[in-house]
């Protein structure tokens, strides 16, 4: 084993030289393996003989494939990745030599090695990490598959077998099941043998002792699924600012160029169709497509339309087995699945004939992975575009300012759908002014006047009703009024949540819950108070005040079961329900005509978070739900509730105002130097003693400056308590790092932690683009 020490990256799939002139007994076989958990770096193990024979491909050793090594001192074994495999001249030092293969066929392609390079490199990530965020764990673990033993026959005893009493055989079950598996020509378990040939398993347990059969470990399915097929549906004729849209992804497909483009059109406006459209055109020429949608958007009315318009998809998401992901993956690589439909992950399918990729609104968080490799699942697709030569669509009515910025400057192009199809109208967005009195005064509960008698008339007129609140829970605190005691998480720096049908406060970020105090910890009062609003309380509120009306809540805590969405949504659709609440997940997405009115129940819930892109979420979020009503003939209305009636961010979603928004944040943006007008890093140090985990943030932060110096471009801010100082029983303190080109944060980052070295109990994250500051 050599460690490569050269941080310089190669070509992965170069050509080797031709050893013309070398004596080949002085040329060694090497592999580069690295690690799945380990050091980050490279290892050079020799590839002995057994695992280059061609003859066997099963054990064959190849880039993408696992390996099982010998691995420091103790020669402990280690799993890794083959990324290279090259003839090398024999030097004095004896190489360590692979131990096993373990996979059957390559795991990662040469396109997906050198993307997962690239991913390493820009997220300051192990390789060998961000390998197996690639390739599922249901893959990496067959799941869906067991271990069998096949019995097969060897040639000389097929050929003796023809020639009678040519085999020492001591019975006719013997020479019944040497001829039944002589027929069928294919491997056998013994018990399938045992049946064919109609006898027991004893004589082909002698007949293996005699040599007369051979015998290997292989994996075979346990089973395969067969999805629904809905009726076939026909694409739908397209405006002309669709059909302008679409004309210019198909130029970009048929001329198989790399071409970014960003579809923003207002809700309702038709990108779906577009996109299915998009589709068709890419499939008929054999090519395969892959549509990521946020994982709370997945839902089954959007599987459902690509269903009826593809025969075969293949859908990911997080609530698959292994078993079906790794059914799914199998399906995929074969090049057996047109459309690849799912969440961020799926950016890496493994599809052998890429044609395009469409990201659904694509300025939704959940792109963002917030564990490593802490990759954004739209950067890695425009990487991945470009270097299969394939287009990438961006579409949403809210785009992201960063996707926003680079169709402005023109790296992407700009397709626009500005209005609704059937040219039907926007919906009217009314601003309600929770700090007037009048307001105040009638509702007690989370529903203001004008709030409740617009659901009492849209009710009436036999529409249906979408309130969002994007709080779970019941009461989100619970505090003492005579002393101030707040319940807060044991390991948290957070409030405790009460959930009243559980019957207990819980913490939404470890998932601590304990029973809800009876009196006050602190001063003995029995006087505590249940604050603040959530799911729970508001569907409690609604029941009451609209009792004759069926309900329905969605959020994380009531959607558990595999099939809650599809049954809720299912339900709405057919007009069973009238009133649909919940958190964000109702908030995009949906389709459903009958939806007459949207209420936002509290604007503010995200507004004043120590975020910059806390108002850019609060836009597009009210902007996103003010969507769900107006797609029928009777039209529909929002009512937008908050405390902060004049907040840009309120009054631009309130006017489906996206470009007023975004030109106001620009200006916003370029003046403290923030994405898109400049990058960003955070690092995050944390650990269980608050000393060990500032004074190790505080090393930390002296060599980034000591990196850093020099350059007057580079902005470190910090260290400084996180804006959630303990989570988890951790205590937290993080650093913003800025400068004009990522390139300069990643080699700050590399040059401070390259040898920074902490206590054992703190640990250490570098979040390049980060997405959550808190």
């Amino acid at each position: 084993m050599t460690k490569r020490t050269s941080t310089r990256q190669q070509d992965l799939f170069a050509d080797d030289p031709e050893p013309w002139e070398q004596d080949a007994a002085a040329l060694k076989c090497v592999a580069t393996i690295v690690l799945s958990e380990g050091p980050d770096a490279e290892f050079d193990y020799e590839a002995p003989a057994v695992f280059r024979d061609a003859d066997r491909p099963e054990r064959l050793l190849e880039v993408g494939r696992r390996v099982r090594v010998p691995f420091g001192r103790g020669n402990r074994e280690a799993v890794g990745y083959c990324v290279a495999i090259e003839t090398k001249p024999a030097t004095g030092r004896a190489l360590k030599a692979v131990a096993a293969v373990l996979d059957e066929q390559s795991l990662v392609s040469p396109a997906m090695m050198r993307l997962t390079r690239w991913m390493a490199d820009y997220y300051l990530c192990p390789w060998g990490q961000v390998l197996d965020a690639v390739v599922p764990a249901g893959v990496r673990g067959r799941a869906g598959t067991r271990e069998v033993k096949l019995l097969s026959l060897p040639d000389d005893v097929r050929q003796q077998l023809r020639r009678v009493d040519a085999l020492p055989l001591s019975s006719p079950q013997q020479r019944k099941a040497l001829e039944t598996l002589a027929a069928t020509r294919r491997p056998m378990t013994a018990a399938q043998l045992a049946q064919r040939a109609g006898c027991t398993t004893g004589p082909i347990r002698k007949l293996l002792k005699q040599g007369l059969l051979e015998e290997r470990t292989e994996r075979v399915d346990t089973g395969e699924t067969v999805d629904d097929v809905p009726l076939r549906e026909s694409g739908l004729a397209l405006n002309a600012d669709q059909r302008s849209a679409l004309e210019q992804i198909v130029a970009a497909l048929d001329a198989r160029e790399a071409r970014g483009m960003l579809l923003h059109g207002v809700t309702g406006s038709g990108k779906t169709e577009v996109y299915l459209q998009a589709i068709e055109h890419s499939v008929g020429f054999g090519r395969q497509a892959i549509v990521l949608v946020p994982e709370i958007s997945l839902t089954p009315q959007t599987v459902r339309r690509f269903r009826a318009r593809f025969d075969r998809i293949a859908v990911l998401h997080s609530r698959l087995t292994d078993v079906e992901r790794q059914r799914h993956w199998r399906r995929i690589a074969a090049g057996e699945v047109q459309v690849v439909v799912g969440a961020r992950s799926a950016v890496f399918a493994p599809t052998p004939h890429l044609g395009l990729i469409v990201i659904d609104e694509e300025h939704e968080a959940s792109f963002k992975q917030d564990s490593a490799p802490r990759y954004h699942a739209r950067d890695v697709a425009w990487r991945r575009a470009q270097a299969e030569g394939v287009p990438l669509v961006l579409g949403s009515a809210t785009p992201a300012l960063e996707s926003w910025q680079r169709a402005r400057t023109g790296e992407f192009a700009l397709l626009e759908l500005p209005r609704r199809v059937l040219d039907r109208p926007m919906p009217e967005v009314s601003i309600v002014d929770l700090r007037e009195g009048a307001e105040s005064r009638f509702a007690s509960g989370a529903i203001s006047r004008r709030l409740h008698q617009a659901m009492h008339a849209a009710l009436r007129d036999g529409g249906q009703v979408i309130l969002l609140l994007n709080r779970r829970g019941f009461s989100t605190h619970l505090q003492c009024p005579a002393c101030g005691y707040v319940a807060k998480c044991e390991h948290c720096d957070l409030s405790l949540t009460f959930h009243r049908q559980e019957h207990v406060v819980l913490c939404h970020y470890c998932d601590f819950e304990q029973a809800p105090p009876e009196f006050c910890p602190d001063c003995k009062g029995g006087a505590i108070r249940y604050g603040g609003l959530g799911t729970q309380k508001l569907e409690a509120e609604i029941r009451a005040r609209f009792p004759n009306y069926a309900c329905a809540r969605m959020d994380t805590d009531s959607m558990r079961g595999r099939t809650s969405h599809e049954d809720v949504l299912e339900k709405f659709r057919r007009g069973e329900l009238r009133i649909l609440l919940g958190t964000q997940m109702i908030a995009k997405g949906l389709d459903f005509p009958g939806v007459t009115l949207v209420g936002v129940v509290n604007a503010d819930t995200a507004l004043h978070l120590a975020d910059f892109r806390a108002a850019e979420r609060t836009f597009q979020l009210v902007a996103q739900v003010a969507g769900r009503t107006g797609r029928g003939e009777r039209g529909g209305r929002v009512l937008v509730q908050t405390l902060s009636p004049d907040h840009p961010a309120i009054t631009a979603a309130a006017r489906h105002d996206y470009d007023a928004f975004a030109a106001a944040a620009i200006v916003e943006r370029r003046a403290m130097g923030y994405p898109p007008y400049g990058s960003m890093a955070r690092m995050v140090v944390r650990g269980a003693s608050e000393i060990a985990a500032r004074e190790s943030a505080e090393h930390l932060g002296e060599r980034l400056r000591s990196a850093a110096a020099g350059d007057e471009t580079i902005r470190i801010l910090g260290p400084g308590p996180a804006p959630i100082p303990r989570l988890r029983g951790e205590h937290r303190f993080h650093l913003q790092l800025q400068a004009p080109r990522v390139e300069q944060l990643q080699a700050i980052i590399r040059t401070a932690t390259a040898t920074f070295a902490q206590p054992k109990e703190v640990r250490w994250i570098a979040d390049v683009d980060p997405w959550d500051m808190l």
